[in-house]
């Protein structure tokens, strides 16, 4: 079934096809009828599948269907979208923003880490549906300028990175806060214990439950190997990567904020542009490193686990484990970064042989093995002088305590 034979307005369809978007994907596909019919949902997708638009596309219908605008004084809202990051938001009201392109619906962003009068003057004009992320959320709540009591739609986007970075009484304090008459879409793209219990605390006793999930938990379009390689060795390897793939996009992930900048380092040594993402940085840095690398000023980008799902940005052609989460599930949202939709995408994890117990947990948890690269030790000595940069002291450099992982002690029998 494509777009167009769907019930929907006619200038979100000419904007689907401006975007190239012909046919829903599976949870697109799945999702529409019954956000549409006003129920609540429950929907498990793995990264890349096209959440956003499986929320976005119905309720900017919707809207728009009703013809709303708020004239009174103050920012009454009919949706809101609750989300982890800074990041996240912004990509999700991006969507928003192309979708609903020439209806009368209108989509802000708001986020902490910037001054808010920007936030306030667009609320007071107002605002059909708000993206944001708790804290600044509830900033704007308290001093009058966002107002919840016409809220009619509420979605809980990555609600499991959510929970894990304990939003959990964030949430319970927007239910709270909203009308209970309304309806409640939840996504994630994984299920547990406590997704079910804060789900079914926030949903109707009828929701439709939906979940897309293959028995590999990595989307088919990403092409992803792990590599051995010496923890010293990595940044031979990369930049070998870089230095034959230039036309390409890299996302490179580490395990700490000071690992990335010591990562970004050893790359200006060896001649290679990057820029980083992470927690310590600025949100105005922050900007100006996504847009570099969007617009391909800068092809490298080093993150952080925090940016594993709030970086959604076209054309990532490599994503590089530069270290091997350890939390099983973050290889997952990693190497979900590039494969998106219908592109097609490669993944390379290095592990070091302190790294491999962090391999097997993430085999354990998608139930799959991972296809090993094979690398010679011709082509191993090659790829060292290949970067040739032992005139410099790089292990100082890179001999950081983050850079050991300490694998637990087996218990003695």
């Amino acid at each position: 079934m494509k777009f167009e034979e769907y019930r929907l307005s006619k200038e979100v369809k000419r904007n689907l096809e401006e975007m190239g978007f012909k046919r829903p994907t599976d949870i697109q596909f799945k999702c529409l009828p019954h956000i549409q019919r006003g129920e609540d949902l429950l929907a498990i997708a793995q990264t890349g599948t096209g959440k956003t638009a499986a929320f976005a596309i119905p309720i900017i219908d919707k809207i728009q269907q009703i013809k709303y605008k708020a004239f009174e004084k103050g920012a009454f809202v009919r949706a809101i979208v609750m989300v982890p990051t800074r990041e996240l938001a912004q990509q999700i009201t991006q969507v928003f923003n192309q979708i609903g392109k020439n209806t009368k619906v209108k989509a802000l962003c708001v986020y902490g880490g910037v001054e808010q009068d920007h936030q306030i003057a667009k609320l007071l004009e107002g605002m059909d549906i708000i993206v944001s992320t708790p804290g600044r959320m509830f900033d704007l709540v308290s001093q009058g300028y966002l107002s919840l009591k016409k809220i009619e739609i509420l979605i809980l986007d990555e609600a499991d990175q959510m929970l894990d970075l304990g939003f959990a009484k964030d949430i319970d304090d927007l239910v709270n806060k909203i009308p209970g008459k309304r309806q409640t879409l939840f996504f994630s793209a994984t299920i547990s214990q406590k997704i079910k219990q804060q789900a079914y605390k926030m949903v109707s006793s009828n929701a439709i439950r939906i979940q897309v999930s293959p028995k590999d938990p990595v989307s088919k379009n990403v092409n992803h190997q792990i590599v051995f390689v010496e923890m010293d060795d990595k940044r031979f390897f990369l930049k070998r990567l870089i230095e034959e793939n230039k036309d390409n996009k890299f996302l490179v992930f580490v395990r700490t904020k000071v690992r990335a900048e010591r990562v970004k380092s050893a790359m200006e040594r060896l001649e290679i542009d990057s820029v980083t993402i992470h927690g310590d940085k600025e949100q105005s840095e922050r900007e100006t490193a996504l847009l570099a690398f969007r617009t391909n000023a800068c092809k490298v980008m080093i993150a952080t686990d925090v940016s594993a799902r709030g970086i959604d940005i076209d054309g990532i052609d490599f994503v590089i484990n530069y270290d091997i989460p350890e939390v099983a599930e973050n290889y997952v949202h990693r190497v979900g970064r590039t494969g998106r939709g219908r592109a097609k995408g490669r993944a390379i994890s290095f592990c070091a042989k302190e790294e491999k117990p962090l391999v097997d947990a993430i085999e354990e948890y998608t139930t799959v093995p991972i296809t090993r690269a094979t690398v010679t030790k011709a082509e191993y000595n090659e790829t060292i002088e290949f970067a040739d940069d032992t005139k410099d002291n790089w292990k100082s450099l890179m001999n950081g305590e983050e850079n050991k992982v300490k694998p637990k002690k087996k218990k003695r029998k």
